[in-house]
């Protein structure tokens, strides 16, 4: 039990030292940030694909996560093939079918956040649909560029961290008689 205690305290005084700008005078590598945000479209007779695209930009990681499809109001009893077009690791366009929805055996199905990097086109390749697709997108941002006012910042609270944890000098006590 002590070892293991011992074992939990040296992870946290790590941790610490690593938030507070470094482990062993070494800099934490940059910090990142991600950010996520429901996504939907709907396929069905009237709109028979759908494109999700972003714009590129400098050290952004963008990922399409998928969760589920289903059918939704209005969707008949027939086979409704839902296809995902995007690119493989050689940089060549592949389509692949991604789900078979039939109301009366498999109105929806679960894809367990289904990753995907954009730009990727949702066709319904047969069916009417409606095609409901739901998921996640993520934005991972990882930000090289520290500026003038975050190290001003380290500074001021590595200055509040000195005055919070200094030690004051013992007070003498007159003796009494």
């Amino acid at each position: 039990m002590a070892a293991g205690t011992a074992a939990a305290l040296a992870f946290l005084n790590q941790e610490c030292r690593a938030r507070a700008g470094g482990v062993g005078g070494l800099r934490v590598p940059a910090p990142v940030t991600m950010d996520s945000f429901f996504f939907g479209c709907e396929l069905s007779s009237h709109t028979r694909s759908f494109t999700f695209k972003v714009e590129e930009e400098d050290d952004t990681e963008h990922v399409l996560a998928l969760n589920m499809l289903c059918l939704t109001e209005g969707a008949k009893d027939e086979c409704n093939v839902v296809e995902v077009v995007a690119r493989d690791h050689d940089n060549q366009e592949i389509a692949v079918p991604v789900a078979n929805l039939r109301l009366s055996c498999q109105p929806m199905l679960s894809l367990d956040d289904f990753q995907l990097q954009p730009p990727v086109t949702f066709r319904l390749k047969s069916g009417s649909g409606p095609v409901r697709i739901t998921g996640r997108h993520r934005i991972v941002c990882i930000n090289n560029d520290l500026s003038e006012e975050e190290d001003s910042e380290d500074e001021d609270s590595e200055e509040e961290e000195i005055k919070l944890c200094g030690i004051l000098p013992a007070k003498k006590h007159r003796a009494r008689p």
